[in-house]
Parts: C-alpha cells; sequence; structure tokens
C-alpha cells in the first residue's frame, strides 16, 4: 500500500521565510516548513525549513538572519543534507540606498562540501516599497573560502586541492506581494554570484515561493528552488531543483 502525506511540523517557538529590514517593526519572525513523503513501493523524503529573524537593534541598524535546513532521503538512502546560515548587518534600512556587511556559512551533502564562508559587504536598493509590498536590488562583493571532501572536479584545472577560495561579486533581487486583497502572497529571492578572478567559476540560484494565507499566523505554502554551480565533484550534475509544499509560521 502506498502513503503519501504532507509534513505539517509546528514549532513551540517563532524563528523565520523572507522578511523586509526596511520595516518598522523591532522584531519580526518566520518560520518556513515544507517536505514530502512517500511510503510503499516508492521511498522518498523531503523536508526544507528556512527561518528568518530580523531585528532592529537601533534606529539606524538591523541584523537579519536567514537559516535553512533541506533534508532528502530515498530508499532510506541519504541524498542530501544541507545546512545554510545567511547573516546581514544593514546601516539605515529605511533609506533608498544603504550598506549592508554580510557573513554566510554552509555545508552540502550530495556536492560532498565539507564547509562554505563567505565575508564581504555592499549596497541595497529600494526598487519598491509600499505598505506589505516590496522589490529590493542588492549588490556585494565578498571572499569565499570552500573546503570539499574531494579534489577531484568536473574542471581538470581545479584537481587536485580539495580548497578552493577566491573574490566574488554579487547581484540579489528579492521581493514580496500581496494579490488578491491578501488572498495570496507571492515571494522570490534570487542571485547571481560570478568569481572575481575566475570566469569559470560562478553559480546562481532561484527561490520561489507562493502561500495561501490560512489564519493570521499561519499559511499554507508551495516551495520551489532551482540551484546552479559550475564547478562540482566529478561525475555530479550542476542543477539541482527541488519542489515541496507545507506551511509558514510567522510572529505579525
Amino acid at each position: 500500500m502506498k502513503n503519501i502525506l504532507f509534513i505539517f511540523l509546528l514549532f513551540p517557538t517563532f524563528l523565520v521565510a523572507q522578511i523586509n529590514e526596511s520595516d518598522t517593526l523591532k522584531l519580526k519572525a518566520q518560520l518556513s516548513l515544507t517536505g514530502f513523503w512517500q511510503d510503499g513501493n516508492v521511498e522518498t523524503f523531503i523536508f526544507r525549513a528556512k527561518s528568518d529573524l530580523s531585528f532592529k537593534a537601533s534606529k539606524r541598524m538591523v541584523f537579519k538572519t536567514q537559516n535553512s535546513y533541506i533534508y532528502q532521503e530515498f530508499g532510506k538512502v541519504k541524498a542530501d543534507e544541507d545546512v545554510l546560515s545567511l547573516n546581514f548587518l544593514y546601516l539605515n534600512p529605511d533609506k533608498k540606498i544603504y550598506p549592508l556587511l554580510l557573513a554566510f556559512v554552509s555545508t552540502n551533502f550530495r556536492r560532498e562540501i565539507d564547509i562554505r564562508s563567505m565575508f564581504g559587504a555592499g549596497l541595497s536598493f529600494q526598487v519598491y516599497n509600499k505598505e506589505k509590498d516590496w522589490l529590493k536590488l542588492s549588490v556585494t562583493s565578498e571572499y569565499e573560502q570552500t573546503k570539499f571532501d574531494r579534489a577531484l572536479f568536473n574542471l581538470d584545472e581545479y584537481n587536485g586541492n580539495n580548497n578552493i577560495n577566491t573574490f566574488r561579486g554579487t547581484i540579489w533581487l528579492s521581493g514580496k506581494y500581496h494579490l488578491f486583497k491578501n488572498k495570496m502572497i507571492v515571494s522570490h529571492e534570487s542571485y547571481y554570484q560570478p568569481s572575481l578572478e575566475e570566469i569559470n567559476n560562478y553559480r546562481w540560484q532561484a527561490d520561489f515561493g507562493l502561500e495561501l494565507p490560512i489564519w493570521k499566523y499561519l499559511n499554507f505554502k508551495i516551495n520551489y528552488i532551482h540551484t546552479f554551480e559550475s564547478i562540482v565533484i566529478e561525475n555530479q550534475k550542476r542543477e539541482d531543483s527541488i519542489l515541496s509544499f507545507g506551511f509558514t509560521l510567522k510572529s505579525y
């Protein structure tokens, strides 16, 4: 017998998905939980948790942290277990243009990335900001350090060294829109991240969400994420996609 069940997990605390750091609220938090489970002839388990917390430390300073966890299992064999922590410090985010500092840490089981860290700075531009709807463009530069579990890659020139370090430039685009009198919420986060030193070292990601409000603090969510990495361990594909379903829990 084949059973299919959507994941529905509610944590007892409010953590956070996409928050506008330019909002006037001192503290905003949101948690998105999406996943899929199928048992029987085909055994599949996919789980994704994404939190977003924004704290207004002072009138001119806002700290935001976005954290995500992805786990996938097929036939009881682990296929993915990824952790990503994005941390931002914004200065004067109520302005049209404002500076930011960033620090990222991530791991990736399938891509055999033991640890990746990035530190940088840049500028963010408020393209559109009206009530609950907004669109932002950011441009940053970072120094990245990536340690792989192996030193054999799809591009021969990187073979022999499992540490790949480089300076990057990044273009970020994110937004959130409330449609049909707040009965539907569309959000997106995407970036393009080339190396400033090596033309064949680049990556991009697109993350789209569709939410249907159930209650003031709870939304049903459909999430699609697509990633691309130009440098991967040999015999691995460069692209990955995940479609998942679940809920968003928020504090506001």
